[in-house]
């Protein structure tokens, strides 16, 4: 990665933090000297909301991270309709992150994991002998097995952040879960993408040897 991207990799990054987990703290409590702390929480959580409508509108498609903070707002008020409180909406985040761990895991028992699809997905934009290159690669034992590991490796990430996130939701006070989420969120992906980073690189140089030696 060139020293340009990692720059710009690390002020989206603090940028998102601050959007995502410093202001909506700051404006949590200032709301709390006017309205009850579930609607100060539930306007809060409309600012991260905003940014990723605003970047899906102004470039014309949706991302991941914009559907899923959509779809941890609309399970949020989800929640509200069924009698939530303030712990079900810190937990938005959460209820989606952990559904999409289980689907990972559960894409395990299929004969495709879903990183197969994914890796499909994103080479489609590649030479057609690439993709089938890829495909063609399925045929290989080693192959499957790292697809498989890199699938798992997500599917526990994913589960593992929820599971932590639920446990402190209800053992910190709400600013303090607030202030440290993000840090979670992006301390777990930072580690699950350093990890598919290597693994890949160890496979690559391994999966080299095995199709050469065809």
């Amino acid at each position: 990665m060139k020293v340009s991207s990692k720059k710009k990799l690390i002020q989206m990054i603090v940028l998102s933090l601050v959007i995502n987990g410093a202001i909506p703290v700051v404006v949590y409590n200032l709301l709390l000297n006017y309205y009850s702390s579930f609607v100060s929480l539930l306007i809060a959580t409309l600012i991260p909301l905003g940014d990723n409508l605003y970047h899906i509108v102004k470039y014309k498609k949706a991302d991941a991270f914009g559907l899923f903070m959509l779809t941890g707002f609309v399970l949020s008020l989800l929640a509200f309709v069924l009698g939530g409180n303030e712990r079900l909406i810190l937990l938005r985040e959460s209820m989606v992150t952990g559904l999409l761990g289980l689907i990972f895991i559960a894409s395990l028992f299929f004969a495709k994991p879903l990183i197969y699809h994914f890796a499909i997905r994103f080479s489609s934009q590649d030479s057609s002998e690439k993709k089938g290159q890829f495909a063609k690669n399925w045929e290989l034992p080693y192959f499957r097995f790292v697809l498989r590991f890199m699938t798992a490796i997500w599917g526990i990430a994913l589960l593992g952040e929820a599971i932590v996130k639920i446990i402190l939701v209800y053992e910190l006070s709400i600013s303090a879960f607030l202030a440290i989420s993000q840090l979670i969120f992006y301390g777990v992906i930072g580690a699950a993408i350093l990890i598919t980073m290597v693994y890949r690189r160890y496979a690559k140089t391994r999966l080299d040897l095995l199709t050469n030696g065809r």
